[in-house]
Formats: structure tokens, C-alpha cells, sequence
């Protein structure tokens, strides 16, 4: 049992040991029945205070991976029914509410869960976007992609139409001709479907929002890849669902781990981003998805996959989707055009059973007054006319050239021990950094030069094996940033190497 402190990580001492704990359980390195060391055993083990163990294997326990008694010790629990599991519940409000006069102490009104007072997600994506910085930070498409004339003549056609229904109010499920259009788009996919099982929405989060508040209820249990990007946990989170989270390898989601979960936890639905993965970059298996729909099959899960970029593949053979593999419509297919589209367009659409669509298009009744209605025409006749399909031959070819490009660029940081697989097709590159990498001062080295990127440990709930990597987009950026930006990256990566005199925080600091 080889257990890894990082003293320099902003990960909790105490998290790292669940979170390495817990990917020996899910992958079986550690099975039922196995008792782990005592606590003072160990915390000399791993050179850590003993309560740093103790608030370690309480958490573990609380998630149902280990069980305690008397004289026996900590033993693991993860395939056993047996044993207390105690619910999270909701968090508690310890802000008190400021006094002063007539103001209106905000903080103490908001919910806790939308109060995040650390660097976030979205503080790193607003921030890369500035003038003069070169962005790796976002996934956005890029604008010189998509041809004005194309656009210009249907917008043209559009609004010199003398059909009074151009600037009306869309339908609550959507444009009807739209629907019919992606319903022949999807069938080059292999995927069946009908106008009545389709729901159009602005983009993939507005999608999970409203799947998330018609499906969890407080205390649900859901399951999603590990790393994830955040807006997905934190979308389920904060519709008062629990997030359990399973490893991953370069097939995709450890299935085989699955299992014992779902007897378990009884989860509503398991997430999971199966083509070209963000942050990772990973295409799961064929072998896998059968496995997957085989459990979905088995215990009646439903699962939601997230296709934003299956069609931008350089290289390989394209695997089927899970919708399409799928004969028992236990699927529910979220599909967004922000990555193969023009950017400032926002469309996405669902695809699932057509009870789950009428209850979806209700809450969309609920939420809009009305669906972007030009939008939606202007998206229907480009697939219909054939533009949207021969718009993303371009999109393939040049973010193709924009990978290579940066794969041969990083190649400077090759005696840094910086290492990554060269993706076939998507938009991020999934990077592992050395483990002498000072990975907070490597943060402020590129923002002083003005380069960003999105650190590894957001994709991870807790943290953890986050902190040795970063995502880079090689999309948005011109090939004359990624050169540049590269450049100065691998200049940043020289000047945060640790030394030997580099100093330790204190155990009590790390868990602060």
C-alpha cells in the first residue's frame, strides 16, 4: 500500500490519504475485509499527526468505504451491505450577518453552496480572457472558423422572409423544423430518434440544470468520471445530490468498479463524457460502453452522455456513441453545437425518452418566456442546406494543425518531465507535470507572463491528483499564441522547479 504525501500540494494532508485510499478500493488493490494500519501506526507510516489519519479514515467511513469496531480496527467495507452510512446532509451557515444599519448583509441570505470564496472555475476562465493574455485556459471555439458569407446569406434569407412566424415566439420544446433537421443528423450517427424526443436548449450546462432539477432529489446519489469538469459536479451538487466519483484509465470509466457502487448507493443516473473527454482527452472503448449499458441494463440506471466534440476527429476509427449502442432507451444524449458552431451561437439539444422531453420541455416552460427563435432557424438551414457537415471538415483540419503544432512545441519541456498523449481529436490537451513542479508558483509565473491555463485539481472534487497536472486548449488560440504561449509556459516550468531549501508548510497549515 504505497500512499504519496505532497507537501506542496493545496490539497488537505488529510484528503490526499481519502482520495489514495479510495482509488486502491474502486480498483481493487485493496479489497472487503482488508484491515488497515491503526491510526498511530499509519500516521508514523506517512511521518503525519495521528489526527490527520483519524479525519482521513472518518471520511472514508462516512462514504461508506471503511467500517470500524471495537478491537478490530478499521476494516474495508466497499463491497459489503453491512455498517452505518451517515448521510452529509446540508451545510451549516457559520457566517453571521454583518450590522450595519440598514444594509443588507448578503452573505447570510445567500445559500453557503454559491458562496465559494476561493479561486473557482469560472475566476479562472473570466480572468484568461483579457486583453494581451494568451488564453489555453478556455474551451472556445475559435471565430476565424466559420465563414461570414455563409452565415450572412442565411441571416439574409431569414430576415427578408415574408413567413410572419421569423420574429415569433419559439415553441417550449423547440423549432419544429430544427428537431426535424437534427433527427436526419443524428441518423448519420446511427442514432434513431423522433422530432417528439428531442429538446432544444441555449447550451450543455442550461441541459444538466434542467435534467439535474427534474431528476435528483436532496440526498440522491449520482456517479459521474473522475476528473470532471466542474460545472457538471457542481451543477448536481447543487441540486442537493451526493457525487460519488470512479477513476478513470485510457479506456475511460473503470466499469468493472461500478458495480458494487450501484448496489450500494442505488444512484439516480451515472454522467459520463465518453468521446475525446474533457479535461483528459480520453475515447472510451467499445468494450466499455457495452459494460456500461449493460449495468445501466442490469439495475435500470439511467445515464447521461455529453457529446460536444465526437465530430472534431483528426485521426481513428469513430466509435459508436452510447445513445446509439443503446436498445433500451436508457440514455439520455446531451448534444451541443458550441464547439462545431459559431461560438456566439448557443444551441444544444436533448435527446432521451419522449415522457422524460415532455416533463424537460415543462420546465423550460417554467424558466423562459421563449428558446432564441432566430437562432434556432438559422442552426436548422445550416444542416439542412449541408453547411454546418462541410463546416466541420475545415474545423477538423485546422485544430488539427493547431494539436500537432502544440504537441511539437511542448516537446521543449520534455527534460521538465512534462508529459502528455497526443489526443485524436477534441480540443484540450491533458498535461502531467513533474513531481518537483512548485504547482502554485508555476500558477503566478504564467499569469505574470500572460499565459493561462486551468490547473488539474478543479476537475477533481476534492482535489488531490489534480495538482499534478493542467489542461491546455489548443482551439481558441491563434498558431502564433501557441507558439508564443508555449514559449513562455515551458519558461515558466524552468523557473518553478523545487529545491532542496524549498521550504515546507507545517501539517497544521496544510490542513487549515
Amino acid at each position: 500500500m504505497d500512499i504519496t504525501i505532497n507537501h506542496h500540494a493545496h490539497t488537505p494532508i488529510y484528503m490526499q490519504i481519502v482520495n489514495q485510499l479510495k482509488e486502491m478500493i474502486l480498483k481493487g488493490e485493496i479489497t472487503d475485509g482488508f484491515v488497515l494500519p491503526s491510526e498511530r501506526t499509519m500516521a508514523k507510516l506517512l511521518k503525519v499527526h495521528r489526527n490527520t489519519v483519524v479525519r482521513a479514515y472518518m471520511e472514508l467511513k462516512a462514504d461508506a468505504f471503511l467500517s470500524s469496531s471495537q478491537g478490530k480496527g478499521y476494516t474495508v467495507s466497499y463491497q459489503s451491505d453491512a455498517g452505518e452510512h451517515k448521510d452529509c446532509g446540508e451545510y451549516k451557515n457559520s457566517r453571521t450577518a454583518a450590522e450595519a444599519g440598514a444594509t443588507i448583509a448578503w452573505t447570510s441570505l445567500i445559500r453557503d453552496e454559491y458562496l465559494d470564496l476561493k479561486i473557482t472555475f469560472d475566476d479562472l476562465f473570466t480572468k484568461s480572457y483579457t486583453s494581451n493574455n494568451i488564453s489555453f485556459a478556455g474551451g472556445i471555439a475559435s471565430a476565424e472558423e466559420y465563414g461570414k458569407e455563409d452565415l450572412a446569406n442565411i441571416l439574409g434569407d431569414i430576415i427578408s422572409s415574408d413567413n410572419i412566424e421569423t420574429y415569433s415566439f419559439s415553441p417550449y420544446q423547440g423549432n419544429h423544423d430544427l428537431r426535424q433537421n437534427i433527427v436526419h443528423f443524428m441518423s448519420g450517427k446511427g442514432i434513431g430518434a423522433k422530432p417528439s424526443e428531442i429538446q432544444i436548449v441555449s447550451e450543455t450546462n442550461q441541459a444538466l440544470d434542467y435534467l439535474a432539477s427534474l431528476l435528483i432529489r436532496p440526498g440522491d446519489t449520482v456517479i459521474t468520471e473522475e476528473p470532471v469538469s466542474p460545472d457538471v459536479y457542481r451543477t448536481f451538487a447543487l441540486a442537493g445530490g451526493k457525487v460519488i466519483t470512479v477513476p478513470m484509465d485510457e479506456e475511460g470509466i473503470l466499469c468493472d468498479r461500478l458495480e458494487p457502487l450501484i448496489i450500494k448507493h442505488q444512484p439516480k443516473f451515472i454522467y459520463v463524457n465518453p468521446d475525446f473527454q474533457n479535461p483528459t482527452g480520453i475515447v472510451m472503448s467499445l468494450e466499455r460502453r457495452k459494460a456500461l449499458l449493460d449495468l445501466s441494463h442490469k439495475y435500470r440506471m439511467p445515464i447521461i452522455e455529453e457529446d460536444a466534440v465526437s465530430e472534431i476527429r483528426f485521426e481513428g476509427v469513430r466509435i459508436p456513441s452510447l445513445k446509439a449502442l443503446d436498445k433500451g432507451n436508457n440514455v439520455i444524449f446531451i448534444y451541443s453545437f458550441a464547439l462545431t458552431f459559431a461560438p456566439g451561437v448557443r444551441m444544444a439539444f436533448v435527446l432521451a425518452d419522449k415522457t422524460l422531453i415532455k416533463s424537460l420541455s415543462y420546465i423550460v416552460s417554467i424558466r423562459l418566456i421563449s428558446l432564441d427563435s432566430i437562432s434556432q432557424k438559422l442552426l436548422s438551414s445550416c444542416i439542412e442546406k449541408g453547411i454546418y457537415q462541410k463546416n466541420l471538415r475545415t474545423i477538423c483540419g485546422d485544430y488539427k494543425e493547431k494539436r500537432d503544432l502544440m504537441c511539437l512545441c511542448l516537446q521543449e519541456a520534455n527534460d521538465l518531465g512534462l508529459r502528455f498523449r497526443k489526443p485524436a481529436g477534441g480540443v484540450y490537451l491533458w498535461c502531467k507535470l513533474s513531481s518537483d513542479t512548485d504547482y502554485h508558483k508555476l500558477y503566478l509565473k504564467t499569469l505574470e507572463k500572460g499565459v493561462s491555463f486551468i490547473p488539474g485539481s478543479v476537475f477533481y472534487i476534492r482535489g488531490s491528483k489534480g495538482d499534478c497536472c493542467i489542461r491546455l486548449n489548443f482551439s481558441y488560440p491563434s498558431k502564433l499564441q501557441i507558439e508564443k504561449g508555449i514559449g513562455l509556459l515551458t519558461q515558466a516550468l524552468r523557473e518553478s522547479r523545487l529545491t532542496l531549501d524549498s521550504s515546507y508548510g507545517t501539517e497544521l497549515e496544510r490542513e487549515s
